[in-house]
């Protein structure tokens, strides 16, 4: 059974540090496009991060504060996100895109709750 599952979020505040969890079962990660994205209630889905075969890319929100990185043998990817801001509340949910051009394959987690508050 393909699952993701997403940990690490809660209530920090600004200026504070998490790093959130992804991790993957049923499939193998390392073959797929891992991204985190993120959503704030009225808002649309944001693309935060993703990492594709080592490299990294990251929103512009998040560049110079954020870092995505992968585990392979424990099947998990990592969202380290620094300096929060009130901003950056919102579900970050995890995303995994592969399979083929004729048989693509994305899977979502479920989504970690973050909210920065003082």
């Amino acid at each position: 059974q393909v699952q993701l599952v997403e940990s690490g979020g809660g209530l920090v505040h600004p200026g504070g540090s998490l790093r959130l969890s992804c991790t993957a079962s049923g499939f193998t990660i390392s073959t797929y496009a891992m991204n985190w994205y993120r959503q704030a209630p009225g808002k649309e889905r944001e693309l935060v991060a993703n990492i594709t075969n080592g490299s990294t890319n990251f929103a512009d929100s998040m560049k110079g504060r954020s870092t995505i990185s992968r585990d392979d043998a424990k099947n998990t990817v990592y969202l380290q996100i620094n300096n929060l801001k009130p901003e950056d509340t919102a579900v970050y949910l995890c995303n995994a895109e592969g399979g083929t051009l004729w048989y693509p394959l994305t899977f979502w987690g479920q989504g970690t709750q973050v909210t920065v508050s003082s």
